[in-house]
């Protein structure tokens, strides 16, 4: 062994694929990550508003830059929704009993997804306000 890479390779096998072979797994790794999400209720009633929201956006936005912000937004909040509940996961793996730094680290995650909505409303009411008051 000459590198430490090659000793965590030999611990973790799939750190070994290289090149198409490690796109196509990880890929198959991240569709198993939303099929986890959707057994979420936060996630599922987030995903379901996006099947609206994403072509509203299309619609509502009159440039390149106000889609990207619309559709940006909606996916930000999907994808700091899945962060929390990793953190929820890996903190319940760690034990159900309470204990102040499991608290402190999912009301952070809670935060950040409060944090993202804001961000996705307020882009949102930006722009149909300007839409329906030009």
């Amino acid at each position: 062994m000459d590198s430490p890479d090659e000793a965590f390779d030999l611990v973790n096998p799939q750190k070994g694929r290289r090149g198409f072979d490690r796109m196509v797994h990880a890929f198959g790794f991240s569709l198993a990550g939303l099929r986890a999400g959707w057994g979420e209720t936060a996630f599922r009633l987030e995903a379901c508003l996006s099947f609206v929201l994403l072509p509203l956006a299309c619609w509502l936005g009159r440039s390149w830059v106000e889609v990207a912000l619309l559709a940006g937004s909606v996916l930000i909040v999907m994808a700091v929704e899945l962060l929390n509940t990793a953190i929820e996961s890996a903190i319940d793996r760690i034990g159900l009993e309470r204990h102040p730094l499991s608290k402190r680290a999912k009301d952070m995650g809670s935060a950040a997804v409060l944090l993202a909505l804001l961000l996705a409303g307020g882009i949102w009411g930006a722009a149909l306000w300007t839409f329906f008051f030009p």
